[in-house]
């Protein structure tokens, strides 16, 4: 055992949480609130215990047991009051100890993934799953979910409480899918674990600018998703996005903690073998497609960025393949990075006007990106005065540290130059 205090019990929790919850909603048969609940009980006795008695050998294995242990008092406790719960009747009885889940073998029903594609029940719309899924099974906050779809915290709060209602009160079994049933579901599968890998790859707030933990968890349950559907092209193409935007995750910050433009970044940190790997994967995408697809577009930029060696970056190539997945996916993200592509094959100018209409859409006004994006162009265009005040409009709307300390930097770099 080794030493502990709250925030490494915090940081172990945060790793081993969607895990705990995915034990525990095997057992409990799809009774999320109540996995959520006694992950939390679990938690509070790791912070009872551990600074005492210091960090198991196996803190996921500890946490899981304690849980699990929790789950059949609360269960007895139901059952003696009559309240109806449904669970394995002989795992009440015959309950052992949980297994360590880092032995898991990927193919087991008990995996994360597998609770993943359970969450997505055809009793949910496909937003209140990501929604359901990004907060129990990422561990993503709701303001962080609310972020990404652009709504408030209110509504995505309610929509996740509809849907642990739904699903516990749902005619059709909460269990894993087979055979079709997996089909159904893929695309919504596919969505949470790109939001999970977009949490991590630009942190929305917080002190962290990238969380390599939600990187390298989505990147895991894709290569375990391949395995079982090696014959779909969006698979693929999402795994080879992942794995070519996380070979930069290392170079993105200057030693200073500021955010580095992809011009400035040293590509010697660049994990070249993912770069191998994520252009693979496309490969395997691109045999397999029928069409133009979202996640396969955003590969095939993704591999333009990840170009080694001294090539400059093939900007027009980008802006053309944002062209294309716009038309197939019309949200003002893409829009937005469009216009940041074509400011740089053509000119500031022309990503700026490109960024007026996204503005005038009103959509992305609370956006630092978007702020951003117009500052990066009036600066390129001489226009150094008009650039700081963006800066600092777009720091201020910021909840990411490491994201507002660039904003401020460049701020104070236009208006000295201004």
């Amino acid at each position: 055992m080794s030493a502990a205090d709250p925030s490494r019990i915090a940081a172990i929790f945060r790793i081993e949480r969607a895990r705990l919850i995915a034990s525990l909603a095997r057992h409990l048969r799809g009774d999320l609130a109540l996995a959520e609940d006694l992950a939390q009980d679990a938690l509070v006795a790791a912070l009872e215990v551990w600074p005492r008695q210091g960090v198991p050998d196996n803190p996921g294995g500890w946490l899981r047991t304690v849980a699990k242990r929790k789950s059949i008092d609360e269960i007895r406790r139901r059952r003696m009051s009559h309240r109806k719960y449904v669970l394995f009747g002989a795992e009440m009885n015959s309950y052992q100890e949980a297994p360590d889940m880092s032995r898991v073998d990927p193919e087991d029903p008990d995996d994360l993934l597998a609770l993943i594609f359970a969450v997505c029940h055809p009793a949910l719309e496909p937003r209140a799953a990501c929604a359901l899924a990004l907060r129990l099974l990422a561990g993503l906050t709701v303001p962080e979910i609310a972020r990404a779809y652009f709504s408030s915290e209110d509504a995505v709060a309610r929509r996740i409480t509809r849907a642990k209602t739904t699903l516990r009160n749902s005619a059709q079994a909460f269990e894993v899918p087979y055979g079709k049933q997996l089909e159904s579901r893929l695309g919504t599968v596919l969505e949470i674990l790109y939001l999970i890998f977009n949490e991590g790859y630009a942190a929305n707030q917080g002190v962290d600018p990238v969380r390599p933990d939600l990187c390298g968890e989505a990147t895991r349950l894709s290569r375990i998703l391949v395995r079982r559907m090696p014959h779909h092209s969006e698979v693929w193409a999402l795994l080879a996005l992942m794995e070519l935007q996380a070979s930069r995750l290392h170079a993105r910050m200057g030693p200073d903690g500021i955010a580095l433009r992809l011009d400035e970044q040293d590509r010697a940190l660049w994990d070249h073998h993912a770069i191998l790997r994520g252009r693979a994967a496309l490969a395997r995408a691109d045999a397999l497609r029928a069409s133009d697809a979202p996640y396969l577009l955003q590969a095939q930029i993704a591999a333009c960025h990840a170009r080694t060696g001294s090539d400059p970056t093939d900007w027009p190539r980008i802006a053309a393949l944002y062209d294309r997945l716009v038309e197939i996916r019309p949200t003002a993200i893409v829009a937005l990075n469009r216009a940041i592509a074509w400011s740089m094959a053509e000119g500031p100018e022309e990503g700026l006007v490109h960024l007026a209409d996204l503005e005038a859409g009103g959509q992305l006004q609370s956006h630092a990106p978007l702020h951003a994006a117009i500052a990066d162009c009036l600066y390129r265009s001489g226009r150094q005065g008009l650039a700081a005040r963006r800066y600092r409009l777009a720091a201020s709307l910021s909840l990411n540290e490491a994201q507002r300390g660039f904003l401020i930097a460049m701020a104070k770099l236009s208006e000295a130059e201004a």
